[in-house]
Order: C-alpha cells, then structure tokens, then sequence
C-alpha cells in the first residue's frame, strides 16, 4: 500500500521554502527558543502555520493552549485569530512564558492572549465552573504528558460541536511503539492514543507532523 514519504532534510527545508510563511517577529522569537535548554519543547513553524490555517479555515475566535512554553504556538495562532479573538494560555513557568509575553506584545497581539500561570487542570476547572463549556472553537494540548487524559476531557466540554482538538507529541519520538519503554509520559501518551481512537464522541485524524499531531473533531 502507500504510505506517507519520509521527509529527508533536503526535502523538508524544501517544503518550508516553498509553504512557510512566517512573520519575522515569529521567526525571531523560534530562533531565540532554538537555543533554550529545553528547545526540543518548541514546535515545528510547518506545524504552527498548520494550526494557523486550521484555526482560520474553521472561523475560530476564541482559543484554548494548554501549555505556552516561550509562546511561539500561541503567537502564531493569535496572528492568525480576527482582532477580537481569544487566546485563553496555560502554563506554570513565570520564566518561560516572560519570553512569550515580550514577543506577544512586539507582535501587538497581547491583548488577544489572557495568560493563566497555574495548574492547567485548576484553570480549565474554572473555565467550567464559570459556565464557559463549548465557548471555544479550538484547543491545543502541549504540557505534561501524564495529564493528556483529563486535559483532553475537559477540552473536549469546553470546545464546541464542529471545534478542534489538537494534542501533541502523540508520537512522543517514536517511544509509542518501543514496548521496552515503560516510563509514566509514553504510558500516558499511549493510553490516550487507544481512547482517541475509540472515542466516538470525536472524528479523528492523526497527522505525522512534527512529532505526531492527533486532530480531533467534536460531534
């Protein structure tokens, strides 16, 4: 059967110079996390415009990341939200997300991005309490991999029918399918691969890019 191509580096940086279309303060601010510690957190710009072209393909206006990091998804997607759009941001770094924070308002889009620094499931526990249930039209899940299951439930109340669900590093650098691997994170991610495929509240498509992208569609 066909199947999806590998892409070598020749052809992925192919791809970006002929697709990518990157505003120079995102660019900057994707270069300046390449040399972070923890760089590998950062997503992929393909992926980003990606998420972008989603979030504008379904008319979205108000948006939901759990986990910000140095804030290029968020930048990305707020460029691409209408000028009352809504980002509601969570994460628990104050250091990280002051990086987010000084690119966001060079971009002028802080005023689209309510940052929420605490434990992602005692904001989305708010966002439900408050009476904000399928008030979003997207979310994109990228923190803890232990926490994937309730992030992903509660995303699934707060989102709309006909929003998305996108949940990151299902593919989690190919560990998934190395049974020798039984940390709790691939744990998690791999029990939450099984339920999405079962689930039929949602139409799924799970995409190889950057490091697995799951797609979910809320009936």
């Amino acid at each position: 059967m066909s199947q999806t191509m590998y892409l070598t580096e020749d052809l992925y940086n192919y791809m970006l110079s002929h697709s990518l279309r990157e505003s120079e303060v995102a660019r900057r601010l994707r270069r300046e996390t390449s040399k972070h510690e923890r760089a590998s957190m950062q997503i992929s710009p393909d992926q980003a415009q990606f998420m972008a072209f989603l979030v504008k393909l379904i008319n979205a206006r108000r948006t939901l990341e759990i986990g910000v990091f140095t804030g290029y998804s968020a930048l990305v997607v707020a460029l691409a939200l209408p000028a009352d759009g809504e980002i509601v941001a969570c994460d628990v770094s104050e250091e990280w997300t002051s990086t987010a924070r000084r690119y966001w308002r060079e971009a002028g889009v802080n005023h689209k991005i309510t940052l929420r620094l605490a434990p992602a499931l005692e904001t989305l526990t708010d966002l439900i309490d408050s009476g904000q249930e399928e008030t979003f039209d997207f979310a994109f899940i990228d923190a803890d991999k232990e926490n994937y299951e309730p992030y992903y439930e509660y995303c699934l109340r707060l989102v709309r029918r006909g929003g998305l669900i996108a949940v990151d590093n299902v593919f989690w650098d190919g560990n998934v399918i190395d049974d020798s691997i039984r940390d709790e994170e691939t744990q998690a991610i791999r029990r939450l691969n099984t339920a999405l495929h079962q689930d039929s509240r949602v139409d799924i498509s799970l995409i190889p890019l950057g490091d697995g992208l799951s797609l979910l569609r809320k009936k």
